[in-house]
């Protein structure tokens, strides 16, 4: 057991806050050390009560771990000071049991058959890695979790069957791109367990895909503030899977899409990337010759187009009113003359 004494606390004679604390302090501290500081003011007002890490656990129903980062985290503020000493631990059964979290129910849009909770799931340990992942959360949510977020993270660990790792680079990636609701947090998870996703490895190798493609698709598209939906991303993984097409040039594709029809379509993004396929075209430069021979052809064939139309309006200019006729030939007009004299 750890036995805490303080040594040095700026409200040494009274149980009271100052303006500095709640002003400076307080809001920049998360919300546990803030309950573990007030209960540490509380206890010193009892100089009669024993003072320990797992005491205060108990109290505030924490681990001891969450109380010593409290502790570690008041003491680099400099608010106080403390001396752990290590006693004599506790018989076994002596703490007093823990009740494990409540189990939410199915999140929406969740399927009936969700992986079952991994075996040891119920054990004292891994309620004690949960803990400490509620904790983390925080940290990276930068709030104390209400009630219904805590029991989103749980679901993830129990029922969605997910490693605690996986869980912390979720909340993280979730988070470093600009999304601390925990409802957002929640889609991508249901969606990581519909693809068998199980370690942060294959985590990353999926969030690559997403940021550089997917992603990079809709925003060809002008589409914002939402991820691929399921027909969308089937589109996407067989132009890069099954069409082997690289990101500039699925990218090439949309931006010619919005060119031509002025709205997103992935219909008629397809319909440019097979026509490439069909045409052997691996490359922009590959996309460029391809543009080149068409545009010979466009000309052969204009070309072709006004001569057809030059050669119609000539004969049609020879058959106008003027020329339905068969012309005079005159004789030497001298000779003319002279039989015209001679006949008078």
């Amino acid at each position: 057991m750890k036995k805490l004494t303080l040594k040095n606390c700026r409200q040494a004679d009274a149980l009271l806050l100052d303006h500095t604390f709640i002003d400076q302090y307080m809001p920049e501290a998360n919300g546990e050390y803030v309950k573990v500081y007030l209960l540490l003011l509380r206890l010193q007002a009892d100089p009669d009560r024993v003072l320990t890490v797992s005491a205060i656990a108990d109290i505030l129903d924490d681990t001891e771990k969450d109380v010593v980062r409290a502790l570690k985290y008041w003491k680099k503020q400099g608010l106080l000071d403390y001396d752990l000493t290590e006693e004599d631990s506790p018989a076994a059964g002596s703490a007093p049991a823990q009740e494990p979290p409540a189990q939410p129910d199915p999140a929406p849009g969740s399927q009936a058959d969700a992986p079952p909770a991994q075996a040891g799931k119920a054990d004292p340990g891994s309620r004690e890695e949960l803990r400490e992942l509620l904790f983390i959360a925080e940290q990276y949510l930068g709030k104390t979790l209400s009630a219904t977020e805590m029991k989103a993270i749980t679901y993830f660990y129990d029922e969605l069957g997910m490693s605690a790792d996986l869980i912390e680079y979720l909340i993280g990636y979730c988070v470093e791109n600009g999304h601390k609701s925990m409802h957002y947090i929640q889609k991508v998870a249901l969606s990581w367990a519909d693809r068998k996703i199980t370690t942060p490895a294959q985590a990353r190798q999926s969030a690559a895909f997403y940021s550089k493609c997917c992603f990079g698709v809709l925003k060809a598209y002008g589409i914002t503030g939402r991820a691929p939906a399921a027909p969308e991303l089937d589109y996407i993984r067989r132009w890069t899977g099954e069409y082997g097409f690289s990101d500039e040039m699925i990218l090439e594709a949309c931006r010619r899409t919005m060119s031509s029809i002025h709205q997103p379509s992935f219909d008629y993004t397809e319909s440019i990337l097979k026509s490439w396929l069909e045409s052997s075209a691996r490359s922009l430069k590959d996309v460029e010759a391809l543009d080149l021979a068409h545009e010979k052809k466009k000309q052969a064939r204009s070309s072709s187009s006004r001569s057809r139309r030059t050669a119609a309006d000539t004969q049609k200019a020879g058959r106008n009113r003027f020329n339905n006729f068969e012309g005079r030939n005159y004789e030497d007009m001298d000779d003319l003359t002279r039989r015209l004299i001679q006949n008078q």
